[in-house]
């Protein structure tokens, strides 16, 4: 299960060069089932469309996670961020008059093209059939309906489901599917989807855990995108928080309260399954299972590392995120998501790898390698 975060998924691509390493056959794939939200969604399928061959796969992560630029994600360019930056502008104090808003903060299309080079979503379809792959899912947000949809590729034996404020939908998955998993509610444009606007699947994510589990999983490898069981330390302030301060309060509760609470909340349910003898749950059909979890997690603070590599933005980018209070230290959260730069990333990526790799015993053991 591959969490969302913005350009902090590079810690992800870490995480899966070291699993890489330790495994015998580099080809063969550890995870029959592969779950996504948010850029977790893109290398999620990214791993689906090339399930065939996993060291390939990650290896192509890898190049791209690795170098990338900001402008290979959103336009960067002085013209693409002016016109974001005035149709912004426009709307706040001409929006009565307009009687139009903005879609979004950024103009993400050079990612939707990036995509289009890079995945061949026809495998995915492939792979299931040959039996490399069993199903993967990626999580979006519909605007109107509220509602948090899983949206899943798997065989014929895989049935939908349907909880409080959240379900699963087969779907033949796509370029559409991908963009709106990835949409970061203000930052990213909305997608439609058959007949309502999707967002962020980190958004109203209720039990992000949820679809590797109806999708059969019995036990669940979760590579997160920030510290999620750190208790911050209180701090007097003085200062108003800036924009871009409450903006990435706000993204940070979207995309790591919500797994933290759904991991332990599984801890739990295992520890009282274990206290339940087996003819008990037999005899009150009890129908919750065991599940299996291991969780690498930052072993650093993504906020200071983001600060330190922050000036590597495009100066349009810069200027923009500096009216809004994004290029300080208590910025610094907001930019850890929208830094698509590879000093950055590169980080990231080495700061993941050494991560799994002081885990070694744990997942060597937990993946039977």
């Amino acid at each position: 299960m591959l969490a969302g975060g913005g350009a902090r998924a590079a810690y992800q691509v870490g995480v899966l060069l070291a699993i890489r390493d330790l495994l015998p056959e580099a080809s063969q794939s550890p995870f029959s089932i592969l779950c996504g939200t948010s850029a977790g969604a893109l290398n999620a399928v990214a791993l689906a469309c090339n399930a065939d061959h996993f060291g390939s796969a990650v290896d192509t992560l890898a190049g791209v996670w690795r170098n990338f630029h900001a402008g290979q994600v959103y336009r960067a360019d002085p013209l693409g961020i002016l016109k974001s930056g005035a149709g912004w502008l426009g709307a706040m104090t001409l929006g009565w008059l307009l009687k139009k808003t903005p879609y979004s903060l950024l103009d993400n299309t050079p990612l939707r093209q990036l995509l289009r080079q890079k995945l061949d979503f026809n495998n995915i379809g492939q792979s299931i059939a040959k039996g490399s792959l069993y199903a993967v899912s990626l999580t979006a947000s519909g605007y109107t309906s509220g509602e948090s949809v899983s949206f899943f590729e798997a065989g014929p034996d895989v049935e939908s489901w349907t909880r409080t404020h959240r379900f699963g939908c087969r779907a033949k998955l796509g370029m559409d599917h991908l963009m709106a998993s990835s949409a970061i509610p203000f930052i990213f444009p909305s997608v439609r989807l058959n007949r309502e606007y999707f967002g962020d699947g980190s958004m109203r994510q209720l039990a992000p855990l949820s679809p590797a589990i109806h999708l059969g999983a019995e036990k669940i490898l979760v590579i997160g995108a920030g510290r999620m069981f750190d208790k911050a330390e209180r701090q007097r302030s003085s200062a108003y928080p800036t924009l871009a301060q409450i903006a990435g309060h706000a993204l940070s509760s979207i995309f790591l309260d919500s797994l933290a609470v759904d991991v332990e909340r599984m801890q739990r349910i295992n520890q009282t399954l274990a206290a339940i003898p087996d003819e008990i749950k037999q005899r009150n059909q009890i129908p919750l299972r065991p599940i299996r979890s291991l969780v690498i997690w930052p072993s650093a603070q993504i906020d200071a590392l983001a600060a330190r590599h922050v000036k590597a933005l495009p100066w349009p980018v810069r200027a923009l995120l500096r009216g809004i209070g994004a290029m300080n230290r208590r910025g610094g959260s907001l930019a850890s998501y929208l830094l698509f730069e590879s000093a950055y990333t590169n980080a990231l990526v080495d700061l993941g790898y050494q991560d799994a790799m002081a885990q070694r015993e744990q997942v060597i053991a937990f993946l039977d390698i």
